[in-house]
């Protein structure tokens, strides 16, 4: 009887001791895009000259072994291209993806790594779009692995440290970059040569610092799981175009995208969306033809449109961004436009969003 007790004994310590490091961790799933985060060159001194999305995701995973003391970590290769070719057709794929891995019960927190080109595009329309409180989190970087200071790796922890956290919950997509945390609905991409290129213009909600989260505000617009759309609703995106204003301009590029098929037109003007007085004849034109005219701005960091301030909104029946850059204006027009086409409705969104 005391042979069989011990012998017991011997095989439960021996169960205990070889479960594996990440038992009870958290579980975050990495989906992988491509561009500069997965990049490589033939120079360590250059952190430029590189060719984006080179590296899969399992090499990715593998240089950071300290993931496993986070969480337990599996990666999907979803797309393996740099983000300037990002198409709807991509967001939607991948926003399908993101929305199946969040209703799963073994998936605590998801991380995107993508390009930063169109990096802000893509944490937006998740924000709007993914029905969950779970962490989602979008990571890049601005040199490729190969380059010396890499900021890759770090970022990458980072980013799993956020997606495995329970403080993260709730708070929107994410985007960590650079130690910081920010909403993927107001950070965008301000400089494209250093690593402190991504930036709010009304600040970021928090930090990460050596695996810990640090606080300091919550979004105030609608997001994820308080979003009047779904993912999982939409099987295409409307067609929206982005025109440039700018000194001198002329309407050729408006009627192109109308004639093209355009259901609206972001203007990116000048100052609070200045529209010039040779191209208000067309806009106005275009809008009775049914294409919505969304005025954004140019300003890089807070560019803030106020309706009816610089140009008559109400009479032109005209929608203004609020402090939405063009690009992520163009997000959200393309999503809005899924769901109604009245204008009102649409600027109510855009307050709301």
């Amino acid at each position: 009887m005391l042979n069989r007790f011990l012998s017991r004994c011997l095989l439960i310590a021996a169960s205990v001791v070889v479960l594996p490091a990440f038992a009870g961790k958290p579980n975050v799933v990495i989906l992988a895009t491509g561009g500069t985060i997965a990049g490589a060159g033939a120079d360590a001194a250059k952190s430029a000259t590189y060719q984006a999305a080179k590296v899969p995701v399992d090499k990715l995973i593998a240089g950071i072994p300290a993931l496993a003391d986070v969480a337990q970590v599996r990666g999907e290769q979803v797309f393996q291209i740099a983000s300037e070719s990002f198409t709807n057709e991509h967001l939607l794929t991948l926003g399908k993806r993101v929305s199946a891995l969040v209703k799963q019960a073994d998936v605590d927190g998801i991380v995107v790594t993508h390009g930063t080109d169109t990096l802000e595009e893509t944490a937006y329309f998740l924000n709007l779009v993914v029905k969950s409180d779970k962490p989602i989190v979008l990571v890049g970087s601005m040199r490729p692995g190969t380059a010396m200071s890499a900021d890759g790796t770090l970022n990458l922890f980072n980013a799993v440290n956020v997606a495995a956290s329970k403080d993260a919950r709730g708070k929107g997509v994410l985007v960590a970059m650079n130690d910081e945390l920010n909403s993927g609905r107001d950070v965008s991409k301000m400089v494209n040569i250093k690593t402190e290129a991504f930036k709010s213009p009304w600040g970021p909600l928090g930090m990460v610092v050596e695996g810990k989260n640090y606080w300091f505000r919550l979004p105030a617009k609608r997001h994820t799981v308080n979003s009047e759309f779904d993912i999982d609703q939409i099987d295409a995106l409307a067609p929206v175009e982005i025109a440039y204003g700018h000194g001198n301009v002329g309407d050729t590029a408006y009627r192109a995208f109308a004639a093209k098929g355009a259901k609206a037109i972001i203007h990116t003007g000048t100052g609070n969306g200045s529209v010039s007085n040779r191209v208000v004849p067309a806009l106005r034109e275009l809008r009775g033809q049914g294409v919505h005219i969304i005025r954004s701005s140019h300003v890089n960091a807070g560019g803030f449109v106020l309706r009816n301030a610089e140009q008559p909104d109400d009479q032109y029946d005209w929608v203004v961004a609020h402090d939405l850059n063009p690009q992520k204006a163009r997000i959200l027009a393309a999503v809005a436009l899924t769901r109604t086409q009245d204008s009102k409705e649409l600027q109510r969104i855009f307050w709301e969003y």
